[in-house]
C-alpha cells in the first residue's frame, strides 16, 4: 500500500470520531441539564468521544510512522495527550457540578451548560486542526 494512502487513513481515523461528536453534541442544547438522566448521558458521550479519540490518535500516530511521516505522528500523539487532558480535567469539572446540582447549588446548571460548550469547543478545535493538516498529508 502506498505511503500516501496509509497516511490518508490515519487522517480519517482521527476525524470520524470527531465528525461524530461534532454533530451529535449540539442536541444536548436543546434539553434541559437538570435531568439526572440526561446529564449522565452527556457525560457519558464526553467520557467515550474522549477515550476514542485516544485511540484513535494512537492508531493513527502508528500509520503516520508507518507512512514515514514522522512530523504527523508527533501531531497525532500531541491530539491524543490533549484529548487524555481534556477528558481528565472536564470530567472531574463535570463531577464536580453533577454533585452541586444534586445537593441543590443554584449554579450548577449553568455550569454544566458551559463545562458542555467547552467541550464542544475542544471538540471542534482539535477538528479545525486535523481538517487543516488533510491537506498536508495528503
Amino acid at each position: 500500500m502506498p505511503p500516501d494512502a496509509v497516511a490518508l487513513y490515519a487522517s480519517v481515523i482521527l476525524l470520524l470520531p470527531m465528525a461524530a461528536f461534532f454533530l451529535a453534541s449540539p442536541t444536548f442544547l436543546l434539553v434541559g441539564l437538570e435531568v439526572p438522566e440526561v446529564t449522565q448521558l452527556l457525560r457519558g458521550i464526553f467520557n467515550g468521544y474522549f477515550l476514542a479519540i485516544g485511540i484513535a490518535g494512537i492508531v493513527a500516530m502508528a500509520l503516520f510512522a508507518v507512512s514515514g511521516r514522522p512530523a504527523f505522528s508527533a501531531g497525532a500523539i500531541s491530539i491524543t495527550a490533549f484529548a487524555l487532558t481534556s477528558r481528565h480535567w472536564l470530567l472531574k469539572h463535570m463531577d464536580a457540578e453533577l454533585q452541586a446540582r444534586d445537593a441543590g447549588a443554584s449554579g450548577a446548571i449553568r455550569q454544566l451548560r458551559l463545562l458542555h460548550v467547552q467541550g464542544m469547543l475542544l471538540n471542534a478545535l482539535q477538528l479545525a486542526v486535523v481538517v487543516a493538516c488533510v491537506p498536508l498529508v495528503v
